[in-house]
């Protein structure tokens, strides 16, 4: 089935301030789309709205998967249903061990319908498969055993949410600057990881700065955030200009949306 997610018109806004102003994009499955621009135009927010962030309010316009209203789905729900995100910065859960959260979590997405307190993924099928992917992945099994997030640095952060991704095989992701905090090896790393995992099995929403992560995900589609909204689509080549000339065009291009992007970081920095 080709699993298409559609946000048509989609108005955002944190507490009574505006993020998104009308984003309109499809994603099939099997494509990659990366999304761009610079600070305070609205990128996390897009992905956080995807996913059903409690401090994102969705004033107008709609998100479906396959049709079905993801908007009236819980986050847990919309998991469930096949949408993942990799946050820029990831919750530590002291005292759960990574086995333990992705055992629980492969369950919960491959059986959606489980209720608490119901039969788990066998053990010893779980762990073979964990162990497969962790050597995939070239991660230490020990990494398995350590309380999610808890201590870790950046790079095993954005380590641990690949192997999530790797565990879960959604049908979309939702990418949020995996390479921040990382240096030229790290984002390497994560950038083949990536596409060990097999992008071509989803649909996947690259949100970066760079396109070092895009070298061996390369997009389909580059979409360019401005103001909360998308000022311009492109092929890859238009990720290419963006990190090597950065976006004065694109702020000439689009006053409009530069005049409401500088508008939103003065709020943002006097907060």
């Amino acid at each position: 089935m080709n699993h298409i997610l559609k946000i048509e018109n989609l108005h955002v806004s944190v507490g009574d301030k505006p993020i998104l102003r009308g984003v309109n994009l499809t994603i099939n499955h099997g494509e990659t789309h990366a999304l761009m621009g610079p600070n305070g135009s609205g990128k996390s927010t897009l992905g956080l709205a995807i996913m059903g962030h409690p401090g994102y309010t969705v004033t107008d316009g709609s998100i479906t998967l396959d049709g079905e209203d993801v908007l009236a789905m819980a986050p847990d729900e919309r998991a469930r249903a096949g949408i993942f995100m990799a946050f820029q910065r990831p919750m530590a859960i002291p005292g759960v061990k990574m086995a333990d959260f992705l055992r629980h979590a492969t369950t919960n997405v491959r059986n959606p319908d489980r209720k608490e307190g119901e039969e788990l993924i066998p053990m010893r099928e779980f762990r073979k498969e964990l162990k497969e992917k962790m050597a995939h992945l070239r991660m230490d099994v020990e990494f398995a055993r350590r309380y999610v997030n808890d201590g870790f640095s950046g790079g095993e952060m954005k380590r641990a949410e690949i192997l999530q991704l790797a565990m879960l095989q959604p049908k979309f992701a939702v990418l949020d600057e995996t390479d921040s905090g990382l240096d030229a090896d790290a984002v390497r790393l994560a950038s083949e990881s990536i596409a060990d995992i097999g992008r071509e099995k989803m649909g996947l929403l690259i949100i970066t700065h760079h396109d070092k992560l895009l070298v061996h995900n390369p997009p389909e589609y580059t979409h360019v955030m401005l103001g909360g909204r998308l000022v311009e689509t492109g092929g890859k080549e238009l990720a290419v200009e963006l990190h090597e000339h950065g976006y004065d065009r694109i702020r000439k291009s689009y006053p409009e949306a530069e005049a409401v992007n500088q508008e939103m970081l003065a709020e943002e920095t006097a907060v």
